[in-house]
């Protein structure tokens, strides 16, 4: 029975069933393509081995560690390699990848780039990505398939037969998906390149091919390339370090160097081949490399060399063997270690030329005049270059190297490092294992941000960790080592609190922010929009849609709320304004005291409203009486979890389609950490899988609210869900449970009132109760307080309970102007109950 070397889909397999499989790989291919990858699974199961391999005492670490070295890999390196994976590995290294590349980490969504047209774009796969990996490189091939898998591809990589490194790799990777998506993606033959047959049929489907090797070797697989496939060429490359007499005595440049030569045997096409000096003398050569071959020496002695095999040790004998000849013409100067295991090789010649490798370098002179010249010739070889100059050199060397040819330009040192997000080898690896797709449509899709929204829901599950209460926010913040912007919720439910966001998480909201505003009916080609929120003292209002707007591209007059609101009311009719964004109490007093104006005017059209209830009222008032046409919720969310849910047309009051591609919702039951029925009311809890500033997992907002069955009129397939007030909107007096909607429901229906409604609970030094209703002056024709007081005793059997039968609360009526309602300090939002009862001071 032969070895199962093959990795295929989550199974090991042996060559005979590999064999079989090659015949059926569209079939394969195909299943596997029918369910979009989310990148947010790819980054969970990257991180997740990140950390694993970050572990000395790791499974993971030891069994991968054990097959680099099965594969030739000295222990030193395979420990340096091993670490250099699990950073790369990391999310937030991926993250920035994903986002530098393809624009956003989630690129496959088919969404507006311009909201001002039908037009969707997206990055989607190319379908059957096979990679053709380096035997000399075992993570290469590891790595781009993490690549493929980003870019939503099904993968398969083609390794040596020599090692399973990249086997075991995508098998451990797939282990830490719970959903199998990662597995079903995932293919790994390991084979040699002689066995054609293999190779042909594993290209024979493919829609792109990713390659590494020699000339010769990628001609082959050129060959066998079926015609319309995209072949990426990762070709060789060659890479020198460049410097100037600044930097000849320089130990640490020097040392730099000679451990970039050692790091990996120069087996990357990125380690240094050659040194070139900023010189014409040929004594200075001579002296140098006689300098070098001393620091090369020690770094040899440090580390772990690896050792050439039989026609890479003959390579070596031969290059050095004729350098050693040429000696006799005075072109060359060898220095060689006793045994072997370095050489530096001095020439008087400038010509570009490679080494053969295992810490072999040439030394040349090249003048700084003479680099474009000399080096343009071999541009399709260039690739990296370590400078080594004094400050005021360096940008004019690179800029002379990049002219030449070079891809990338670094200091002694760092050749072989990189970067989140960079470039390789002068393109970005996503793009090529990528297709960018676009959608033109009509206006029947004005009002949709998405394509993918009308198809299916993208929620990710929910992570397996306790839920965490708003009390207990601070405890999700344990690592603010990416946080960068920070607001303050304005305190309505509690205590106020700074809440972290990095800019990557405020720009993703905005995002998706305006993607909400767009389905809620906003028309940026033609709205003239002024913002009116609250800003200042880190409350996030103002600022937020000013920033949702400018994604918008939209004619915006960044107003903010301001104490003279018939001056706002003004400024609304002066500029042509048509759309306003505010709190509805804020809003009401521009209407109330520009009222003479803004009924003359009757230009506002839109109001879209946030951080309070808007009264059914309050808004019919605002329809009669100036003409509005449209108050909708400009978006349901809050400062310390972000944009939550958005309202579209076909959304009755209070009813949001959860913004799925950031958030997952849990309704849990009012007592239990459980799911609550389909239709009952339960808990808020949200996870946001993509913030990085602080961890949002399992969040109880303080809201209430309850899942809406259904497909909605709008087509959109997004969960939605109804709120159904705060928990603060419950409160205990007089020893029963009293609802602050239900107060507002009695006032609006029993009362026709349209003003402002507060709470204040207050107690005498007997702890005899109070309960006192705060109504606006001047908010509609209201009967006196006695009447208003039996209406609410009439309507609310539970308070007519606590007042009438019980007798242990008292309840008052209270008429005062807006000004003097209680707000919280940083957003003038309304405090809907004030408990002023001595054990809540």
């Amino acid at each position: 029975m032969t070895e199962d070397r093959h990795y295929w889909q989550g199974t090991w397999i042996d060559d005979a069933e590999a064999d079989r499989r090659l015949d059926a790989i569209e079939t394969h291919v195909r299943t596997a393509l029918t369910e979009k990858l989310n990148p947010l699974v790819v980054l969970a199961a990257c991180d997740q081995l990140a950390t694993a391999l970050t572990d000395p005492g790791s499974r993971q670490r030891a069994r991968l560690a054990e097959e680099l070295r099965a594969g030739g890999t000295p222990a030193v390196e395979a420990a340096r390699t091993l670490t250099d994976i699990a950073e790369g590995l990391g999310r937030e290294a991926l993250e920035r990848k994903l986002t530098r590349e393809l624009g956003g980490i989630d690129p496959g969504r088919l969404a507006r780039f311009d909201f001002r047209r039908e037009i969707f774009e997206g990055w989607l796969p190319v379908g059957l990505l096979v990679h053709v990996a380096p035997g000399n490189a075992p993570a290469a091939g590891a790595f781009s398939v993490i690549e493929g898998l980003l870019a939503g591809n099904v993968n398969a990589v083609k390794t040596s037969g020599s090692s399973l490194f990249t086997q075991a790799f995508l098998a451990e990777l797939a282990a830490l998906d719970t959903t199998g998506a990662i597995a079903a993606r995932t293919i790994a033959l390991a084979f040699s390149s002689s066995r054609t047959g293999w190779l042909e049929r594993l290209l024979s489907g493919a829609d792109a091919v990713a390659a590494w090797g020699g000339e010769e070797a990628l001609a082959g697989v050129a060959a066998l390339v079926p015609p319309g496939c995209r072949l990426v060429d990762w070709g060789p490359k060659l890479s020198f370090a460049y410097l100037t007499e600044h930097s000849w005595a320089d130990k640490a440049a020097l040392r730099g160097i000679a451990e970039d030569i050692c790091r990996l045997d120069q087996q990357a096409c990125s380690s240094p081949q050659v040194i070139y000096l900023d010189t014409e003398d040929h004594q200075q050569v001579f002296a140098f490399a006689e300098r070098f071959a001393a620091v090369l020496a020690e770094a040899v002695a440090d580390g772990e060399p690896g050792l050439p095999d039989l026609l890479e040790s003959a390579e070596i004998t031969n290059t050095v063997l004729v350098a050693g000849l040429e000696e006799h013409l005075g072109l060359t100067k060898v220095h060689a270690a006793e045994d072997g295991s370095w050489h530096v090789l001095a020439d008087t010649r400038s010509a570009l030329r490679a080494s053969p490798l295992f810490r072999t370098v040439w030394v040349k002179p090249l003048p700084r005049g003479e680099i474009v010249e000399v080096l343009r010739p071999m541009r399709r070889y260039l690739q990296t270059v370590a400078i080594g100059a004094e400050r005021a050199d360096t940008a004019a060397l690179a800029g002379a190297v990049l002219t030449a040819g070079a891809l990338r330009v670094t200091v002694p040192g760092a050749m072989l490092d990189s970067y989140d997000g960079e470039p390789h080898d002068g393109v970005y690896a996503l793009q090529r294992y990528s297709r960018r797709v676009d959608v033109q449509l009509d206006r029947r899709f004005s009002q949709d941000a998405c394509l993918d929204d009308l198809v299916g829901s993208r929620e990710l599950p929910a992570p397996a960790v306790p839920v965490t209460g708003k009390g207990e926010f601070e405890q999700l913040q344990d690592d603010l080592g990416r946080a960068e912007v920070f607001f303050r919720s304005g305190g309505s439910s509690g205590a106020p609190k700074l809440s972290a966001f990095s800019w990557d998480d405020y720009h993703e909201h905005m995002r998706s922010g305006a993607e909400g505003l767009l389905a809620a009916g906003f028309e940026p080609r033609t709205d003239r929009a002024m913002n009116l929120f609250f800003g200042g003292q880190l409350y996030g209002g103002f600022v937020s849609f000013y920033s949702v707007l400018e994604t918008l591209q939209a004619v915006q007059f960044p107003m903010a709320a301001q104490d003279d609101h018939a001056a706002v009311a003004r400024s609304i009719v002066a500029h042509g304004v048509d759309t306003l964004f505010g709190m509805p109490s804020y809003l009401l007093r521009v209407f109330q005291e520009g009222a003479e104006e803004l009924r003359a005017y009757r230009g506002v059209r839109k109001l879209f409203f946030g951080g309070e209830h808007f009264p059914a009222r309050q808004q019919a008032w605002l329809r009669e009486e100036f003409g509005v046409e449209l108050i909708r919720s400009a978006a349901y969310g809050s400062a310390d979890a972000g944009p939550l849910g958005y309202q579209c047309d076909g959304s009755p009051a209070r009813v949001h389609h959860l913004f799925s591609g950031l958030q997952t919702l849990e309704i849990l039951d009012l007592e239990e950490d459980r799911p609550a029925p389909v239709g009952q009311a339960g808990r808020l809890v949200f996870t946001a899988h993509t913030r990085r500033g602080q961890r949002l997992d399992r969040y109880e907002i303080g809201d209430l609210g309850r899942w809406v069955a259904g497909e909605c009129g709008c087509g959109r397939r997004t969960p939605r869900f109804e709120l159904l007030g705060r928990f603060g909107d419950i409160f205990r007096a007089g020893s029963y449970f009293l609802n602050y909607r239900r107060l507002v429901a009695v006032a609006e229906e029993a009362l026709e009132y349209r003003g402002a409604l507060q709470v204040l609970l207050d107690e005498d030094g007997d702890g005899a109760e109070t309960l006192t209703v705060r109504l606006e002056t001047g908010a509609g024709a209201l009967p006196g307080d006695e009447a208003v007081r039996r209406a609410f005793l009439d309507e609310y059997p539970d308070l007519a309970a606590a007042v009438e039968l019980d007798q242990l609360l008292a309840l008052r009526i209270e008429r005062v102007a807006a000004a003097e309602f209680a707000g919280t300090a940083a957003s003038g939002k309304l405090l809907a109950v004030v408990d002023r009862r001595a054990r809540n001071l």
